[in-house]
């Protein structure tokens, strides 16, 4: 790299010097790229940020992160060092927006695609196509590789596909006089059983109320069964259309009739906090919930069943999933490419079954890669792993990736209609006028 400082500098600076040298330079900040050139020369460790290790509270998660930074340490001169990063304030919070501002972000980090262009168009992400084989390459199916593409080139590679279902709750289910027959088919069944679940103690449904990126990948199927859609093909919005306002209109109902709570617990991806407290009886969430059931609610007997939809509506559910990406201003973009390559793209055996280990030992999620699929067998297609490759998988569209603008505008007409009581139709024709205005002068990567 062209600004790595030639031995003779090198030699000789203690890390005493390297920080008075520092702090001698205008207000610490400006001293911030001696220091970084110093540190790449010394080889220091790439911080890997992400929700899961050391700090997880799921041991099978905790263990995979570990054993595959140890794996890599052990065979490589540059070090990979885990740093725990709570889910909230990963996902919702500022920390990691915050460091890339500063020029302290992380060397590798995880991102759903949702957030991808924020750090794509910003020059964040390095692109990882030299590291990654053909063979690797088709052995991701397009729609989970694309929205982490641009101009043909792998700027992330995912580690799972996480299609989102409801779960409910056995006893709840028996308590109201229902079974697993009794699983909502369409919208309004989903209204209805909610009304015959809830209690003075537990909601009937549980939606997403907390503003974010996954509030947005949790709603995206509703407006979709409609036919709907933020963007049409000629790149203006296509948000004022019937599809959304019966999607924003469902989550507001399912608040106004006193069935879905205003608040969740802990947040709505979390079915343990939420389902197996016996907060609600059905709750709107993804496959990772299996493992987090099976892990830490193991005496709640729960079922699975795929979203319902609205009258004259098309299935289809929406199918997120976090990639590793190397950060392109980091200490040493070159190996923690290598890295994210090594780890979850390579057609080493053991890359594949780490893929595999993720999704069924560590996690429960659907593979990213046809290799993982095929060395997973019977993982992916017994039990409640089954139900969701047999009935909610192959409905799958993936999450889109779309500019922070653009989030926070679907965002806000979101939390309008289900928490603030907008109307829907007001609520989806104001939320269009401010995509077409964004939209008019967007000029980064294509919007998928």
């Amino acid at each position: 790299m062209t600004d790595r400082p030639t031995s003779p500098i090198v030699s000789g600076l203690t890390r005493r010097r390297i920080l008075q040298q520092g702090a001698a330079l205008a207000g610490g900040i400006a001293g911030l790229p001696f220091i970084n050139r110093i540190a790449r020369a010394e080889g220091a460790a790439l911080k890997f940020w992400q929700f899961y290790a050391p700090g997880g509270d799921v041991k099978p998660q905790v263990k995979w992160f570990e054993d595959m930074v140890a794996g890599w340490n052990a065979g490589h001169d540059v070090k990979v060092e885990l740093e725990y990063v709570t889910n909230s304030e990963y996902m919702n919070g500022s920390k990691l927006s915050t460091a890339f501002a500063s020029g302290e972000g992380p060397d590798i980090f995880i991102i759903s695609p949702g957030d991808f262009l924020r750090y794509y168009n910003g020059g964040v992400l390095a692109d990882l196509t030299p590291y990654i084989d053909a063979a690797v390459r088709a052995d991701f199916p397009e729609s989970v590789i694309a929205n982490r593409m641009v101009d043909g080139k792998i700027y992330g590679v995912p580690m799972e596909v996480e299609p989102m279902a409801f779960y409910y709750s056995v006893k709840a289910f028996e308590d109201a006089g229902l079974n697993e027959n009794d699983v909502p088919k369409s919208w309004d069944e989903l209204l209805e059983t909610a009304k015959k679940l809830t209690t003075p103690n537990r909601y009937g449904v549980l939606f997403e109320t907390t503003p974010g990126y996954y509030q947005n990948f949790t709603w995206y199927p509703f407006l979709w069964q409609g036919g709907g859609e933020f963007q049409g093909k000629d790149g203006k919005s296509a948000f004022d259309s019937p599809a959304t306002v019966q999607a924003l209109k469902l989550w507001q109902d399912a608040i106004k009739s006193g069935a879905a709570p205003r608040q969740v617990l802990s947040g709505g991806f979390d079915v343990v906090a939420n389902l197996g407290s016996g907060y609600c009886a059905m709750q709107n969430v993804g496959i990772w919930g299996i493992s987090a059931m099976d892990n830490n609610a193991k005496n709640t007997p729960y079922g699975i069943f795929k979203l319902p939809t609205p009258a004259n509506g098309k299935y289809v559910t929406v199918g997120g999933g976090w990639a590793f990406v190397a950060n392109a201003k980091g200490k040493n973009p070159e190996a923690a490419a290598q890295f994210c390559a090594w780890a979850l793209a390579s057609m080493d055996k053991g890359s594949v079954q780490r893929v595999v280990d993720w999704c069924t030992v560590a996690k429960s999620d659907m593979p990213p890669r046809n290799s993982a699929l095929a060395a997973g067998g019977a993982a992916f297609t017994n039990g409640k792993m089954g139900v969701f490759s047999k009935d909610i998988y192959p409905g799958t569209r993936a999450e889109p990736r779309v500019p922070p603008e653009v989030y926070k505008i679907i965002s806000d007409a979101i939390q309008a209609a289900q928490l603030g009581g907008a109307d829907p139709q007001q609520t989806a024709t104001s939320a269009s006028q401010q995509l077409d205005a964004f939209l008019a002068g967007y000029s980064g990567a294509p919007i998928l």
